[in-house]
């Protein structure tokens, strides 16, 4: 039996000024710090032990990941990034104040933006300092597959991509995985891997740093799934 732990990372500077972060890459505020600790004392307590971790290409996830593995004592084990676990990309709502946002376009059009699953917000210009063409970290992907701005399906189109591609054979092996990524990607995940409706998954919540469980058989069917939310 495999298992499969997703996390959300802890809350970053731009979660505490209510910004739209998507692609920028924020540091980990110190209330992010601690739970992400608190997740690795969590799964440490849990008796879990990882072959494997991987994290998006943003500083506040794979930070994440390296204080949970702290906690773990497994800092040696192979910790791989994957621009596909990104969070989603805000488009033009990049950095902006989310109760600037909704009082400029509405709430109604505001939870679309925010919650839909298949709308995105108007694109991002590539002029923009914040556009991930001109980002060092991104150099050796193709700049096609960069976003301007996303839905929640196009983020979990890539962020799944990613799973089958280099996730599930790990888990068909019986490698136990730890992914610490962003709140729009894991829903995303687990909107497939739960089988929820696209009306449904717009209210469905990932916390900050309480580790999501998946135990799979040998053939990839889901035996479990639990959320691990005491130390």
């Amino acid at each position: 039996m495999a298992k499969l732990v997703l996390v959300r990372h802890g809350k970053s500077v731009w979660n505490l000024e209510n910004r739209f972060t998507g692609w920028v890459d924020v540091d980990l505020s110190e209330k992010g710090i601690e739970e992400a600790i608190s997740a690795g004392k969590r799964l440490r307590k849990a008796g879990f032990k990882f072959d494997v971790a991987f994290s998006s290409m943003l500083k506040r996830a794979i930070k994440t990941g390296f204080y949970i593995l702290d906690e773990l004592d497994q800092l040696y084990i192979d910790h791989l990034k994957d621009w596909r676990f990104n969070e989603r990309h805000y488009g033009a709502l990049t950095g902006m104040n989310k109760d600037e946002v909704k009082a400029e376009v509405g709430e109604e059009q505001f939870l679309v933006y925010r919650r839909s699953y298949d709308t995105p917000p108007p694109a991002l210009s590539t002029e923009s300092k914040w556009h991930p063409i001109h980002d060092e970290k991104y150099k050796n992907i193709d700049p096609k597959l960069l976003p301007s701005t996303e839905s929640l399906k196009d983020n979990q189109k890539r962020a799944m991509a990613a799973f089958h591609e280099k996730v599930a054979p790990l888990l068909v092996e019986g490698k136990d995985v730890l992914i610490t990524a962003h709140g729009n990607t894991i829903r995303g995940m687990v909107k497939e891997l739960d089988g929820i409706s696209d009306e449904d998954i717009s209210k469905f919540e990932i916390q900050t740093g309480i580790p999501r469980v998946y135990e799979f058989d040998e053939a990839l069917h889901i035996l479990k799934v639990y959320n691990i939310d005491e130390e």
